[in-house]
């Protein structure tokens, strides 16, 4: 029988194969009933509404992930939340060990390189961390500004259709639309 590789081992393997920023390892393993963060809430421990917003150390995966092995990555948290949070950088879910019906899951070293492994394929095809390429790469700035004009033109025609006087007055029921048909009498 295989022995079960304990989490220390997994996070070691993620830490020297996928490196650390800062000193904190790029990816790890955790367990989801030991994560806390900083976020803001108006809310006490006991659910009194408070007047005023404040941060607090509260469980980070209670609500949605219970009892089970979580592989998060470090990223980096939004220049609008740094203030707020005082953080730089936060680890983030990727992936969560359950079945498809949701029962937890034993991590395992080769979910988790196939995980990362997949994420990293993905941006680099991309060739940023954006999924989607951009559809105007390599277009000079005259072409750019025409076909985003194009764009919006098009976005305008299907949001406001043909909106004249005589569309608004049968759109609104103040007026009146007539139509004939020719038919041939033998």
């Amino acid at each position: 029988m295989v022995p079960i590789e304990t989490i220390e081992t997994i996070n070691r393997r993620l830490t020297d194969h996928y490196g650390s920023t800062n000193d904190m390892p790029n990816y790890r393993v955790v367990w989801s009933e030991d994560q806390f963060e900083f976020r803001s809430t108006n809310y006490t421990d006991e659910g009194l509404e408070l007047l005023h917003f404040e941060t607090r150390k509260l469980p980070k995966y209670r609500q949605w992930i219970m009892e089970k092995w979580v592989l998060e990555r470090l990223s980096e948290v939004p220049a609008i939340n740094q203030g707020e949070l005082n953080l730089a950088l936060s680890y983030e879910p990727l992936w969560v060990f359950e079945d498809k019906s949701g029962f937890p899951l034993d991590p395992k070293w080769i979910v988790c390189k196939f995980v990362v492994d997949q994420v990293h394929k993905n941006i680099e095809e991309a060739g940023s961390y954006t999924k989607y390429k951009d559809p105007y790469a390599g277009l000079n700035s005259k072409d750019l500004l025409e076909k985003k004009d194009e764009e919006l033109k098009e976005i305008e025609k299907e949001l406001f259709g043909d909106e004249t006087a005589i569309g608004d007055a049968l759109a609104y029921d103040y007026g009146v639309g007539f139509t004939t048909s020719k038919i041939k009498e033998n």
